[in-house]
């Protein structure tokens, strides 16, 4: 067996799936060290990919060369846009997937990198040497719990819920990140052993029941979007067979039923401690904390095609079995419902992120990389968004090539956001991306990812020739596009004007150009995309200006090491706050918790060497 790699990458989850490719992809030798080959790209959760502020992020991933995309389009099974309704910034991509199916897709995905290799074992430790300069110690491998040594130039770390994994429903508690998976206990044993903080957060499931037990009529029916629109830039149809959705609402017996048992529920009993998502409740914290309202929403979600398991997506829970049976056969649609697996929670550790740096490397440890869960997320989008990142940069590292950081900021990416409140605000609970995180999220839509970012993803190595011309030819059809509709008119009024109108769509505004340009040949999410940028124009330029006004903070770095404590004039508490969070930018440090605007303008005095003057 090979032992010596460039990359080592623990973890065969969402985070890990995309370094692993990453790294790979940029021709680094990399391990994707799990404990079973075949559960790499298992959803563990909900077999969805996408949603609000998600969908977005998995448009960026695959913009920059990414897999998710892709294997969301081999193994979707309804395919919907959610805020159809709302402005084109909240416009979010949604898939619900085929469960067995998926991680097939990501199997074969990543059988298509030669420079990756899977490794079956679980890691007990980690390999550090003694290093100069300012970080003391370096990462230079892994040992798995059978006594074998791998080493690696870099590592990074994509354990998700296992580390010291603890599964709860009611009074029970089994070990474990998720059911029938044992939990990863040495790595958190090193880590500490390493110095680092460890913290712990919780996350949940709900139960699934048997699809034939189901009665649909007591249901609404809730189909796919028809015609429906890919994630990947590099798929043209969907042609798979799209199955529906049913949406149910739990009642007030329900929540008697919850109430009654409360005592018996984990988060109430005293079992669990630590916190779970504030914007993804269980359904009794849901009781407990919107108690006026008289019902919750619930979406039956089929798990595939052949699979006989329904997700009951709402009802998240730790409960005990039996009053999950009594609390599911309460709503309309379950009364019948066999329950296949009970909801349960699970606690985890994870490493709170401010000793970690934007390239998602470690400040204590160099070469290690810390990406997904472990740095205090929640989904499998936010995971895989960070694995790409730390990819590339563990890639970059092992080459040599550390200072050529790859980051991407808040003014490009829904990643760079997430990243950034990473960094920047630590998170006490499991962090989701939402839309509204985002001060540029007109700009940062999921229809122009591809715009945004394939540029970037070449630029990096992981945009191939193909995915290359696509997008060059696109960038061309745009380009001709937005020239054709400086000459064109509808009914006497230029296009342009009538772009801005609200009832302008796109099949008018395809006649109109052949109109003017014969049968030339147009796409339909082309036009869309020009329809947008025209009809929003001037609110996209008055962004861009706010962008340009923000990257000047931005571009202004603050040295590796800066002496905060030297800084008389910060507040004991900006220096506090600093001190811990290290950030790289002004603009950063502007964003930290417990930072005010004046404690900005002594940093930025110190920046331009003014304080005399000052």
């Amino acid at each position: 067996m090979t032992t010596r790699f460039d990359v080592l990458v623990i973890g065969g989850g969402h985070a890990g799936i995309e370094a692993a490719w990453a790294a790979a992809r940029l021709g680094a030798h990399t391990a994707l060290v799990t404990f079973d080959r075949h559960a790499i790209g298992r959803m563990s959760c909900n077999p969805a990919i996408g949603g609000l502020g998600k969908g977005h992020m998995v448009r960026e991933i695959d913009a920059l060369g990414g897999l998710m995309g892709l294997a969301t389009d081999a193994a979707g099974i309804q395919f919907r846009m959610l805020n159809r309704s709302k402005g084109p910034a909240v416009w979010a991509p949604r898939a619900q997937c085929d469960r067995e199916g998926y991680p097939k897709a990501v199997q074969e995905l990543l059988g298509r990198a030669s420079s990756l290799e899977i490794v079956e074992g679980g890691v007990e430790t980690l390999i550090t040497t003694q290093t100069d300069g300012q970080v003391p110690v370096r990462v230079t491998g892994v040992t798995l719990t059978d006594g074998r040594a791998l080493r690696g130039e870099t590592v990074v770390v994509t354990t998700g819920t296992f580390l010291r994994g603890l599964m709860h429903c009611g009074e029970n508690r089994t070990e474990g990140g998720r059911v029938g998976e044992p939990a990863a206990r040495g790595l958190s044993d090193a880590l500490v052993a390493l110095g680092f903080e460890l913290g712990r957060l919780k996350t949940g499931t709900p139960p699934r029941v048997h699809r034939d037990t189901i009665d649909y009529n007591e249901c609404e029916f809730q189909p796919g979007d028809d015609p429906p629109t890919p994630f990947s830039d590099m798929t043209d149809v969907l042609p798979q067979r799209q199955l529906p959705c049913w949406v149910t609402w739990t009642d007030e017996a329900a929540h008697e039923q919850i109430r009654a048992n409360l005592h018996r529920a984990p988060m109430y009993s005293g079992q669990i401690d630590s916190r779970g998502p504030r914007y993804c409740p269980s359904i009794e914290d849901k009781v407990v904390r919107f108690a006026d309202k008289l019902r919750h929403q619930v979406f039956l979600e089929p798990e595939g095609y052949d699979n006989e398991r329904i997700y009951c997506n709402g009802i998240s829970t730790s409960l005990p079995s039996d009053v999950q049976d009594a609390v599911v056969r309460t709503i309309p649609g379950l009364q019948h419902a066999r329950i296949l697996q009970h909801g349960y929670a699970v606690e985890y550790d994870f490493v709170p992120t401010h000793q970690t740096r934007v390239t998602l490397e470690t400040k204590r440890v160099a070469g290690l990389f810390l990406a997904g869960q472990i740095n205090g997320t929640s989904g499998y989008e936010e995971a895989a968004g960070q694995g790409l990142v730390a990819g590339v940069n563990a890639a970059r590292v092992a080459a040599g090539r550390g200072d050529e950081s790859f980051v991407l900021g808040r003014d490009e990416a829904y990643i760079g956001v997430m990243i950034d409140d990473l960094i920047a605000r630590p998170p006490t609970e499991p962090y989701r991306m939402f839309t509204s995180r985002a001060e540029y999220r007109l700009h940062l839509r999921s229809d122009n990812a591809g715009r945004r970012l394939t540029s970037i993803g070449r630029d990096i190595g992981l945009v191939d020739d193909e995915r290359w011309m696509r997008f060059t030819s696109r960038r061309l059809a745009i380009a001709e596009i937005e020239s054709r509709i400086a000459r064109s008119h509808i009914g006497g009024t230029p296009l342009e004007t009538w772009l801005r109108r609200p009832d302008a769509d796109v099949h008018r505004f395809a006649d109109a150009l052949r109109r003017d340009d014969g049968d030339a040949p147009l796409c339909a999410d082309v036009l869309e995309l020009v329809m947008i940028e025209s009809r929003y124009r001037g609110y996209v330029d008055r962004q861009a200006r706010e962008i340009e006004r923000f990257r000047r903070l931005e571009s202004m770095q603050i040295p590796r090491g800066t002496d905060y404590a030297a800084m008389r004039e910060l507040r004991a508490e900006a220096r506090e706050c600093l001190v811990r969070v290290e950030p790289a930018t002004l603009g950063q440090a502007a964003r930290v918790s417990g930072i005010n605007p004046s404690d900005i303008t002594v940093l930025w005095i110190y920046l331009t060497g003014r304080r005399r003057s000052a």
